[in-house]
């Protein structure tokens, strides 16, 4: 694949990240093994609140082919199949549920050194298309995204961004939500080894004159340990601890409290992700 401007996706990924990735109230405990013959395979069981639930995913790559397989405990069996480079610079990803037949889709993605274009159907009578197109290269990129449904004729989507990377920071700005909503991040790197970091996050939303404001931070202890804190101007306090137990294995606490009503109890999570 070329290294071009990358998909529309990843304008703002790497702030959406600091701020979302890894972030939980629930309990969590996956563990992966793989075989000789290049077979992954991963048990993950999750309690949210009283709920729980359990599930068993499989991923295998044969030459350009990666197979992804999982089943739940409601006996949802879930595939994914990628091939990279059926045609030149091209991924095809195909993925369904059974029994839910309808949720099939088909994505197609080309990569070229200046645009990255996709195309995203659902494999059914009267699909919705999703279609994105970044044009740019890797430091500077424009893209655009919409959604049609064949059946109301309609556009269920048209989101607008730019990405600006440089070695030590990252900015952007997306107009979403039908041009009713726009998000601008920032992210700057404090070290060379990208291991610490500092984030900001500005959303408005036109319709309701909703602002919010978010800041966060990512700072490494030393090479097993790192943490995290978010606040927004919501009075929201996010913060959580990694810690590399083993090669590979990570445990994960994580902690939300809303400053505004200090009267409720704090909500925790731990995640625990074993590998050989």
């Amino acid at each position: 694949m070329s290294k071009g401007p990358g998909l529309f996706a990843d304008i703002g990924k790497k702030a959406r990240d600091l701020l979302t990735r890894d972030y939980n109230t629930d309990q969590k405990f996956s563990i992966s093994t793989n075989t000789l013959s290049g077979l992954a395979l991963t048990s993950t069981v999750l309690k949210k609140g009283v709920v729980h639930a359990a599930d068993v995913s499989t991923q295998y790559k044969y030459r350009n082919a990666l197979f992804d397989i999982k089943i739940d405990t409601d006996s949802i069996l879930m595939t994914t199949i990628t091939i990279t480079e059926i045609l030149p610079s091209t991924k095809a990803i195909a993925s369904f549920k059974v029994p839910d037949y309808n949720s099939s889709k088909l994505e197609v993605q080309y990569f070229h050194d200046h645009a990255t274009v996709t195309a995203t159907a659902a494999l059914k009578q009267n699909p919705l298309v999703d279609v994105t197109a970044t044009l740019g290269s890797p430091t500077i990129s424009f893209g655009a995204e919409a959604g049609y449904d064949t059946t109301s004729r309609s556009f269920t989507k048209y989101n607008f961004g730019i990405s600006v990377t440089k070695p030590d920071k990252c900015a952007s700005v997306i107009l979403g939500d039908k041009a009713d909503s726009i998000k601008a991040s920032f992210l700057q790197h404090l070290d060379e080894s990208k291991s610490s970091a500092a984030v900001g996050e500005v959303y408005r939303k036109f319709s309701t004159n909703e602002n919010v404001i978010t800041v966060g931070g990512l700072y490494a202890v030393d090479h097993l340990t790192s943490v995290k804190a978010k606040l927004n101007s919501n009075g929201k306090l996010g913060a959580l601890v990694q810690h590399e137990v083993l090669p590979k294995s990570i445990v994960t606490i994580s902690g939300e409290i809303d400053t505004k009503t200090l009267e409720k109890y704090p909500r925790f999570g731990l995640s625990l992700a074993l590998k050989p």
